[in-house]
């Protein structure tokens, strides 16, 4: 399995995403994610495990680079709330309300990772 170089520092958390998310390899993806970490899917349901890593690569299937650009990080103890605007290809978009942890190893992780943000239907 390929290797993600994860980030001590939370405003630089979406980027690895991106890194890894344009490297088109699911199993990347799946390291900026805490094992038990939600994905909240476009109808507002969330998805945990392979369900997650499946949301992730109806993504990947685009074959189109993502950009992203950090609105707010928020920053306490080790939780982050990154609200972060995003674009892939010029096909999709949206504002995201993701939550990240600082692990045991002092590298960010995804707890929660609502790309639609408000937009979501709660669920």
């Amino acid at each position: 399995m390929s290797s993600l170089r994860l980030t001590g520092e939370a405003s630089q958390h979406p980027f690895v995403f991106a890194d890894a998310f344009n490297s088109g390899d699911s199993d990347l993806v799946e390291q900026v994610y805490e094992p038990d970490a939600v994905f909240v899917r476009r109808d507002g349901t969330s998805v945990t495990g392979d369900e997650r890593r499946r949301a992730n690569e109806e993504f990947l299937r685009l074959g189109l680079p993502i950009a992203v650009r950090p609105r707010r990080v928020d920053v306490v103890g080790d939780l982050a709330l990154l609200i972060v605007d995003w674009t892939v290809g010029d096909s999709i978009s949206g504002t995201a309300a993701d939550v990240a942890r600082r692990g045991a190893d002092g590298l960010w992780r995804y707890v929660i990772d609502n790309p639609f943000g408000t937009s979501v239907p709660a669920g």
